[in-house]
């Protein structure tokens, strides 16, 4: 829509089988409609809610566009829907303005249709689908208000945090935060709802999906931001591991015995040709998957990987730009260059020590 990407996820089917029933029941009770009526007005309550999260995100989507910010798409999945974008906002007013969009839209949509609902007669098939779009409207901008991430409410306060600090980090920190608070406040709620039955029995599993996603929601978002503050201590030069060249041919055994010998032990096993020039890398998982009587018989060859095949990073790569590498291209060995020339290699396991050094990783 409007040049944008929309996928709708397969976990909707689930959403919208739940809406549908709770809705069926709700119109069996305030329509005389009849057994088919009751669920089509059902259906009609899943399809409003579905289409009023769509003009939300494509709230979002517009006005990062109207920014300079490229859009990916929209995704409609079981716990609502995202807008994916090519980069971060520039500045707090911006950031401010995109999150802010997704609400206003629903908020203006939803203030038309509780108009359309005072307005018609109460008891009517068009007045309950209007009090359909008013209830879910109006519930989207109001969820998404909340100021904790993941939510709209939640950049608006990272926004307005950096905007105070200069630090979008810490407004990231802050919002992740507040996001695992309303978490918290929510189960409390619910807990509320259920001692004195105000809640659906169908509706309790949504609602806990909701939760959850809230509290790992909110947690990534501290994490992330933790990990970019500390992207400018990146340095390639220092944090790759060497090279250890051996022979085409070399038996496992004897290449890591070389390597054992030298002041170098944890550097990377290199394939060279005849010329000296690397081919291709050991993989450690794979040599160290060799059960150790076989390793004298085993060529390197066996467990390496062509150099062809594996990422490259220049020696002078900043910290974002390692990181957007290890995103599209995932793996646990990257070839460190200058030029033509293989100068180290960068194991994930070491950047991640670097960026998380109180996170348990493996070597």
């Amino acid at each position: 829509m409007f040049g944008v990407p929309v996928r709708v996820d397969a976990s909707m089917l689930l959403l919208t089988t739940v809406v549908t029933v709770l809705y069926a029941d709700l119109a069996r009770r305030q329509l005389a409609v009849g057994v088919l009526g009751e669920w089509l007005v059902g259906l009609g309550f899943a399809v409003s809610l579905l289409g009023s999260v769509l003009l939300h995100e494509l709230g979002h989507a517009l006005t990062a566009r109207h920014h300079g910010i490229g859009v990916r798409g929209i995704t409609l999945e079981l716990l609502g829907g995202y807008t994916e974008l090519d980069r971060d906002a520039p500045g707090p007013g911006v950031e401010l303005r995109v999150s802010l969009a997704g609400p206003a839209v629903s908020a203006v949509l939803g203030a038309a249709a509780v108009a359309a609902t005072i307005a018609l007669p109460a008891g009517t098939l068009a007045g309950q689908l209007a009090l359909q779009l008013a209830v879910c409207n109006v519930v989207i901008a109001v969820f998404n208000s909340l100021p904790g991430l993941p939510l709209d409410g939640g950049r608006a306060l990272r926004a307005v945090v950096w905007a105070l600090t200069r630090d979008r980090h810490r407004g990231t920190e802050v919002a992740g935060w507040v996001g695992r608070a309303l978490a918290l406040a929510t189960v409390g709620l619910l807990v509320l709802l259920v001692l004195r039955r105000a809640i659906a029995p169908l509706a309790l599993p949504l609602v806990l999906l909701v939760v959850a996603a809230l509290w790992r929601g909110a947690g990534q978002s501290i994490r992330v931001a933790r990990i970019n503050r500390r992207l400018p201590l990146v340095d390639l030069a220092r944090l790759a591991r060497p090279v250890f060249p051996v022979p085409s041919g070399t038996p496992l055994a004897e290449a890591q015995r070389r390597r054992a010998e030298t002041a170098v032990g944890g550097a990377a096993l290199a394939v060279v040709d005849a010329a000296g020039r690397p081919v291709a890398l050991v993989d450690p998982a794979r040599a160290d998957a060799v059960p150790a009587d076989r390793r004298p018989w085993l060529a390197v060859d066996a467990v390496s990987r062509d150099l062809a095949g594996l990422p490259a990073l220049p020696v002078g790569a900043d910290g974002e730009h390692v990181l957007e590498t290890v995103r599209t291209h995932p793996g646990a060995q990257y070839v460190v260059t200058a030029g033509e020339d293989v100068v180290g290699v960068l194991h994930l396991a070491d950047l991640a020590q670097l960026l998380e050094p109180k996170r348990k990783t493996n070597t």
